[in-house]
């Protein structure tokens, strides 16, 4: 598939994962969110890894398919997120509620690397860490108007800490159900 179809499937997709993510941890802890509760203490894990894979697959679809040269920032984002992928996997595969721990402070380094990075698309004449090969301003995709790369790595970051947060939340209003 040409990345003219790709990229704005995946910044329409990118779009949807935010709004149900934030919708997620938004009303993890409503009364009336049984079911959503529910799902994501069975199988909110696998939603982050989903979230992550799909980032991943973006990144890697860019630069070996579309032959787009990542900049320094685009891999310090991806520092981030490919260890988000394991990460993740072993969690909802063990249903290891700790992962947490390892899972917020590097969607957070991520997404304040992924932030810095699109403001610099947005503000260009800024100095930036980008010295040598492709300037970290270069937008390899638009979409809508404001959708880059940097935009959707973001969104994936910010995706997979709302559920996070979403998790916390729903395990411990059925924890305060329970006791």
């Amino acid at each position: 598939m040409p990345e003219s179809t790709i990229s704005p499937i995946l910044a329409i997709g990118s779009l949807l994962v935010l709004f149900a993510s934030s919708a997620a941890a938004l009303g993890a802890g409503a009364p009336a969110a049984e079911s959503l509760r529910r799902l994501l203490v069975a199988r909110g894990q696998w939603l982050a890894f989903g979230v992550a894979l799909l980032a991943m697959s973006g990144s890697l679809y860019y630069s070996e398919v579309a032959n787009f040269v990542p900049c320094l920032l685009c891999w310090y984002q991806r520092i981030a997120m490919y260890p988000l992928v394991l990460i993740l996997l072993a969690a909802a595969v063990t249903r290891d509620v700790r992962a947490a721990k390892y899972v917020v402070p590097l969607a957070v380094i991520g997404l304040l690397v992924s932030v810095y990075h699109y403001q610099l698309e947005l503000f260009p004449e800024q100095a930036t860490v980008c010295t040598a090969g492709v300037p970290c301003t270069f937008r390899h995709v638009e979409e809508l108007g404001f959708i880059s790369i940097p935009f959707m790595a973001g969104v994936g970051f910010i995706s997979i800490l709302a559920l996070q947060v979403a998790i916390w939340r729903a395990r411990r209003f059925e924890g305060a159900r329970e006791g």
